[in-house]
């Protein structure tokens, strides 16, 4: 009977000692956890991402306003009126000249001007430079229009090639591809400028 006493104690003695190192170590670990979850607020917070200025510069965007015909009058205004006041993260600017034929977006300006002479291909190679698209261009149909790109050092003008009056879509240098900016024009330059009945060079075909 005394063995079994002494056993009993023992086994009590071990249990207590059990419990008096389960509890602290329950503890760290709860406490681990939590500050593994909580972030440190000391540590300052990621700065958002901006792709845009906080504020648009305020003055106009200077962009020229070449005569139009009444024909051409009506075509533009139609397109104008049905531009976005942003495009993705651009939004809409003023500009200098011709607001019924012209759009500008953003800083630096990715700009929409409608009107002017239509653009022809060269009949031949060596006419390249003198005004008309290269026989050679790479003409790009995106959303059922056909775009020409002009790439210089500083931005790329894509201008429509099969519209009954052009419209000419300028992206800065700075934005990355530059056709997909174009392309978010293509539906409207498909509702409010018809297509040419005749002469669509043979690549946008």
């Amino acid at each position: 009977m005394v063995d079994q006493a002494v056993e009993d104690k023992t086994t009590r003695r071990a249990a207590l000692w059990a419990t008096v190192v389960a509890v602290p170590v329950a503890l760290l670990v709860a406490l681990g956890i939590f500050f593994l979850v909580i972030p440190d607020s000391s540590e300052p917070a990621a700065d958002p991402v901006v792709t845009q200025p906080s504020a648009l510069p305020s003055t106009p965007v200077e962009m020229a306003a070449p005569a139009l015909s009444a024909r051409q009058a009506e075509v533009c205004l139609a397109v104008t009126s049905q531009l976005p006041a942003k495009v993705r993260d651009l939004a809409a600017r003023k500009v200098s000249a011709g607001p019924e034929q012209n759009a500008a977006y953003g800083e630096p300006a990715l700009t929409v001007s409608c009107g002017g002479v239509q653009p022809t291909t060269c009949k031949t190679m060596d006419q390249a430079g003198s005004g008309c698209v290269p026989m050679d261009s790479e003409l790009m149909n995106m959303n059922r229009v056909c775009w020409y790109a002009d790439a210089k050092a500083e931005a790329t003008a894509f201008t429509t090639m099969d519209r009954e009056v052009p419209v000419t879509v300028t992206v800065p240098r700075q934005y990355d591809q530059p056709a997909q900016w174009a392309n978010e024009f293509s539906d409207i330059v498909v509702e409010t400028d018809k297509s040419l009945a005749q002469g669509v060079p043979y690549g946008c075909v």
